[in-house]
C-alpha cells in the first residue's frame, strides 16, 4: 500500500499464515514466512506476487526473515539446532549456516546496514534482551538491561539505515511500546506512550520515519510516526488484524563484500 494508507494489495494470495514479510533492498523481491507447506518456512516472492519460492526447505521451524543491506544474505530464526537461535543464508537459500548457538531462544534478527553485525531478541537473561552480534558469530553484546526490580522483554528490533540506533519492543512499563536506543545499547528511549500495545518497528529507508503496528485501535492497525515519536498516524484501518509493517526500499546503502 502507499504512505497514505491507499490501495493496500495481495501478494500472497490466499495464504492466511504469511508473516514477517522483508522487503528486499532492490524493491524486487519480498521475504516471508508462511506454514504452506506443512510446517513453517522462509519464502520469497517477487514483489507483483509472482515466482513465489520455498528457501529453506527444513522440516524445523524456520521464521522472521530478514535482507541484509546488499540484498546478498538473509537472516532469519531457525529451531532446527533444537531450539531457536539465529542462522543465515544466501538470498536464494544457499549456504544455510547457523549464527548464535545458545540453549535458549535467539529471535528477531536485524541486520546492521553495514552487514557486520546482527541484533537479536535472547532470553538467556531469563527474559528478553537484545543482544548484537559479528556477522562470522563472533562478539556477542548485550544492548538493553532490563532495570533492577522491572520486570518485561525486550524484542523485535530493528537497526536504522544509518547505522546510528535501534529501535525496539519493550514491554518494561506494563505493556509493549517501541523505545529507541543508539546502536551502542546506551540512551534508550520511549517513542510511544499508550495503554494499548504498540510494537514490530521497521524503519523507512530515509531515515526518517518508523511503521509499527499498534491495539490502540481495538485490533492490530499500522502507524507511523518520526524517530523522535511525534506525528504518529494511522495507515490502515481494516477489522482484521495488520501487522508485521516492512517498507518498500529506497536508495541502497553500500555493503562490504563478503
Amino acid at each position: 500500500m502507499g504512505i497514505e494508507g491507499e490501495f493496500p494489495t495481495s501478494l500472497t494470495g490466499s495464504d492466511l499464515e504469511a508473516q514477517a514479510p522483508s522487503w528486499s533492498p532492490f524493491g524486487e523481491q519480498i521475504v516471508f514466512g508462511t506454514g504452506r507447506s506443512g510446517n513453517q518456512e522462509i519464502y520469497v516472492v517477487d514483489s507483483d506476487g509472482t515466482g513465489t519460492k520455498n528457501l529453506t526447505r527444513n522440516a524445523s521451524t524456520d521464521v522472521w526473515p530478514q535482507w541484509s543491506a546488499n540484498g546478498k544474505k538473509i537472516a532469519f530464526t531457525s529451531q532446527r539446532s533444537g531450539n531457536n537461535d539465529i542462522w543465515v543464508m544466501n538470498a536464494d537459500g544457499t549456504e544455510q549456516t547457523q549464527l548464535t548457538n545458545n540453549p535458549n531462544a535467539d529471535v528477531f534478527p536485524t541486520w546492521s546496514p553495514d552487514g557486520q553485525k546482527v541484533a537479536f531478541a535472547s532470553l538467556r537473561d531469563g527474559h528478553y534482551e537484545i543482544y548484537s552480534v559479528n556477522a562470522d558469530g563472533t562478539q556477542e553484546t548485550r544492548l538493553t538491561t532490563l532495570p533492577e526490580g522491572a520486570a518485561g522483554n525486550a524484542l523485535e528490533p530493528a537497526w536504522s539505515p544509518d547505522g546510528e540506533s535501534i529501535a525496539f519492543t519493550w514491554n518494561k512499563d506494563g505493556n509493549n511500546e517501541i523505545y529507541l536506543m543508539d546502536a551502542s545499547g546506551a540512551n534508550p528511549r520511549r517513542l510511544t506512550n499508550n495503554t494499548a500495545e504498540d510494537q514490530e518497528p521497521a524503519w523507512s529507508a530515509d531515515n526518517t520515519k518508523i511503521a509499527f503496528s499498534s491495539r490502540r485501535d481495538g485490533n492490530l492497525e499500522i502507524y507511523i510516526m518520526s524517530p523522535t515519536g511525534t506525528q504518529q498516524i494511522n495507515l490502515t484501518n481494516n477489522p482484521a488484524q495488520d501487522s508485521s509493517p516492512t517498507w518498500s526500499p529506497g536508495e541502497i546503502p553500500e555493503e562490504d563484500d563478503d
